[in-house]
């Protein structure tokens, strides 16, 4: 289950004076009274937010580049350029950028998000969702609500009800013997033991590990060692490895092997995957 927290409640803080509310200066997002904020970022590789949290609802749009984002106890995710990652108020997360990134950040009211996701997903952004956000980021804190930017907000939160949630989710086990099967295979995702290989060395039944296995993350060992190759596949293609080296080194037969895995999860193959 997610973390919340009370003790980190606040946006980001904005310039002195950013803006003014009824002549007094407001100096934090969540204290400005619209439905949405919308801040630029750009990070070179390597970037790091350590784990904080918010008083609203974050939709961080990836423009370019490729993002690792994760909430404690709960997984890491990892968002390739064109999508975007939800992470509702007060889910305590952290940000690493993998490779150099454009960011679009979309702040959410409480009541403006009432019908958003209450977990962590990263999302498909159509064309015209990301049109919106790219509109949007134009906009003045205190944008019109009655006019026209006050329409184009309305129509971006009707779209982001219906998009659709993207395979991207690492699920973060809770027990001890499962922490550190995870642990290995996000260190090693090419690791070959099996299911009875670890239940051996760690002192345990196969079908007990599995069980825990399923009850805790919602995926088989299977699945879930798949998917940490799956999400360390990407991270190397954005940074421009041969996807040869990368079906080698993930432990899979062939490089068809990978391939077939690849766009059957992601559907398009690994070379083509961060085209525009």
């Amino acid at each position: 289950m997610p973390i919340y927290t009370e003790k980190q409640t606040e946006l980001p803080e904005v310039p002195k004076h950013w803006v003014k509310v009824n002549g007094k200066p407001v100096n934090r997002l969540e204290h400005v009274p619209r439905k949405v904020v919308v801040r630029k970022a750009d990070h070179d590789a390597g970037f790091y937010s350590p784990f904080h949290s918010h008083g609203w609802g974050q939709l961080l749009f990836i423009a370019d580049g490729l993002i690792q984002v994760s909430a404690k106890e709960v997984g890491y995710w990892v968002v390739p350029p064109q999508r975007a990652v939800w992470i509702p108020a007060f889910i305590e997360h952290d940000a690493r950028t993998i490779h150099p990134v454009q960011m679009r950040n979309v702040y959410i009211s409480p009541e403006a998000a009432k019908a958003l996701p209450t977990q962590c997903q990263v999302m498909h952004v159509t064309p015209l969702l990301r049109e919106l956000i790219l509109e949007m980021v134009k906009f003045e804190p205190l944008y019109e609500e009655a006019g026209t930017e006050g329409r184009i907000v309305d129509v971006f939160l009707d779209q982001l009800k219906t998009t659709p949630e993207v395979p991207l989710h690492l699920p973060q086990p809770s027990s001890r013997l499962l922490l550190a099967i995870a642990a290995q295979l996000r260190t090693d995702p090419a690791d070959p033991r099996s299911m009875d290989d670890w239940a051996e060395e760690l002192g345990t039944s196969t079908r007990s590990l599995a069980r825990h296995f399923r009850q805790e993350t919602g995926m088989t060992f299977g699945q879930w060692r798949q998917q940490a190759r799956l999400l360390a596949a990407l991270t190397r293609i954005a940074e421009g490895d041969a996807v040869a080296n990368i079906a080698q080194d993930l432990g899979y037969n062939s490089q068809s092997a990978f391939i077939t895995m690849f766009r059957k999860a992601l559907g398009k193959t690994p070379g083509r995957y961060f085209e525009r």
